[in-house]
């Protein structure tokens, strides 16, 4: 079995105002994720568990977590959430239920605080990094921005500079290359495989369809990798073990004793009171304080029980390791080599959207790494080392969205911003090209870059999805119209040769990803 955890967010950091709220998604994300599973890895490598686990960190992901100015906020962050937390233990002290959890949470943001500050410095990458030197985690990376390669593939340009900016940032921070790629949304499209295979990649995943409707078709269904005519690797995902845990209707954190999610009480409390706490004394946004439990239908939310809670996630690992086996017993007899199972989820569901779901994980390693389940923790990289060939076959087009296609990313909500993307595209290959073989000055090589990295921040796949989801809706389409805009402006500065370099400067340091860019991957006849 192989467990792959897809760590991203978009790229939402912004100097140009003290406070914003959509940098607080990587402040929730540090502190209910990224922390509680480094926390797992500690302690597994404590007890000497040999366990197996893939994690692959986005490219945006990776240049916020390494940014100087989103850490300092993120300790501000904590340390309002640690106010907010003590007082709550004087508002609750003649509710005693209520005061044992908020004293919780004040332990909880005190270790968060401590363990980000004075064990980890502030740079989780390098804690990542030890752990992947034990040979126990894996660690993958994703293209530049989380572009949603299938509608980018209008330019074969674009989807290389997406996946070329990923691995490169990805070698940047840790030294080495990826051998494995998360597709963004698991997009594929046949083909995109060469792509992979130019920038050193040796496997990827695709949804289960992606596998079963292959040509020809698979021996082994989703429990077997195929291998591309180029020797690339796809793996799938099993279909059964998602739906355990991403099921509305099935899924472990929907259970009635996990903590519910949407009662916080940035949202419930007097405004008063709480206004210190959200994003402008006024707009009411998640505090990370949270008293219920999901409790089940339309009764009034009973209050949360921890140790209740737990329990049922260890249950719950319990459950999902006896129906693994159960899978796997009839595979192995049918199969010339072991069975894989698949079971790939976003990163951020444990502990953020499930609370609990940073011990279930941990449980679950656990009990898969007993000699005694006949289970077997892999990476898809160690299971391509120990088995035999693959089969030889073409993924079918296919991602994990809706309907298992591209109408999540390009609908009536979206489809507008397409031919706007494909247009700044051509500009930009077209720009890179007409400037080859000139001397240009310094000046004029950073607006380039820039503009570059205008046209991966549009390209990225969360606006198109936000838009389609209804959430914060104005914020994506003002995301794409911004970076649209930023690089419409310095096309034509180039093509005037009128810079303001104090402009220029401007954007430089609110969109500082990928130092290292050059504009002139983005000529199509650039030798390779």
């Amino acid at each position: 079995m192989s467990i792959v955890l897809h760590a991203h967010l978009p790229y939402v950091r912004h100097p140009e105002h003290e406070r914003f709220f959509e940098e607080n998604w990587l402040f929730e994300a540090i502190t209910e994720c990224y922390l509680p599973l480094l926390g797992v890895l500690e302690r597994l490598e404590h007890d000497n568990i040999d366990y197996r686990l893939t994690l692959s960190l986005s490219p945006t992901l990776i240049a916020m977590l390494h940014d100087g100015l989103l850490q300092a906020r993120y300790l501000a962050y904590l340390q309002s959430r640690l106010e907010l937390a003590e007082k709550e233990i004087v508002r609750t002290r003649k509710q005693p239920e209520y005061r044992k959890l908020a004293r919780l949470y004040r332990r909880f943001f005190l270790h968060t605080l401590n363990t980000y500050q004075q064990r980890y410095r502030g740079d989780l990458l390098a804690a990542f990094k030890q752990h992947q030197a034990t040979g126990k985690l894996e660690l993958i990376t994703t293209a530049a921005t989380h572009g949603f390669l299938p509608l980018l593939n209008v330019s074969e340009t674009a989807v290389r500079n997406q996946i070329n900016t990923g691995v490169a940032t990805f070698k940047a921070h840790f030294g080495v290359a990826p051998n494995g790629f998360w597709l963004p949304e698991c997009g594929y499209y046949p083909g995109l495989e060469n792509a992979l295979a130019d920038a050193g990649i040796g496997y990827f995943f695709v949804d289960s369809h992606g596998i079963l409707d292959a040509s020809p078709s698979p021996r082994d269904g989703v429990y077997a990798p195929l291998a591309c005519a180029n020797g690339v690797t796809a793996f799938a995902r099993d279909p059964e073990s998602s739906r355990q845990v991403w099921s509305s209707k099935e899924g472990y954190p929907g259970d009635f004793d996990y903590r519910e999610y949407y009662r916080d009480i940035g949202f419930e409390l007097d405004l008063a009171y709480i206004a210190p706490y959200i994003l402008d004394g006024e707009t009411r946004i998640n505090t990370g304080i949270k008293y219920h439990r999901v409790t089940g239908g339309d009764q009034p939310k009973d209050i949360y029980n921890p140790k209740r809670a737990k329990a049922k996630a260890y249950q719950h690992a319990q459950d999902f390791i006896n129906k693994r086996q159960q899978q796997i017993h009839p595979l192995a007899a049918a199969m010339d080599r072991p069975p894989l199972i698949v079971a790939p989820y976003d990163a951020e569901l444990f502990g953020h959207w499930w609370f609990e779901g940073t011990y279930w994980l941990e449980s679950v390693l656990r009990l898969a790494s007993e000699n005694s389940n006949g289970l077997q923790l892999v990476s898809c990289r160690d299971y391509l080392t120990g088995q035999p060939a693959p089969q030889t076959a073409t993924p079918a087009a296919s991602t994990w969205g809706d309907q298992g296609y591209s109408s999540y990313w390009i609908n009536d909500s979206n489809d507008w911003i397409y031919p706007l993307l494909h247009k700044a595209e051509t500009d930009m290959e077209k720009l890179a090209r007409d400037v080859q073989g000139l001397t240009l000055t310094p000046l004029q090589t950073r607006t380039l870059n820039q503009a570059a990295r205008s046209i991966l921040l549009a390209q990225a796949s969360d606006w198109p999805f936000i838009m389609k989801s209804g959430t914060t809706i104005d914020y994506a389409n003002k995301r794409i119209t911004d970076h649209l805009a930023r690089f419409n402006y310095l096309h034509d500065s180039i093509r005037k040769n009128r810079i303001n370099e104090r402009y220029l400067t401007a954007l430089e340091i609110m969109d500082n990803i990928f130092p290292d860019i050059d504009f002139r991957n983005y000529n199509p006849a650039k030798p390779s």
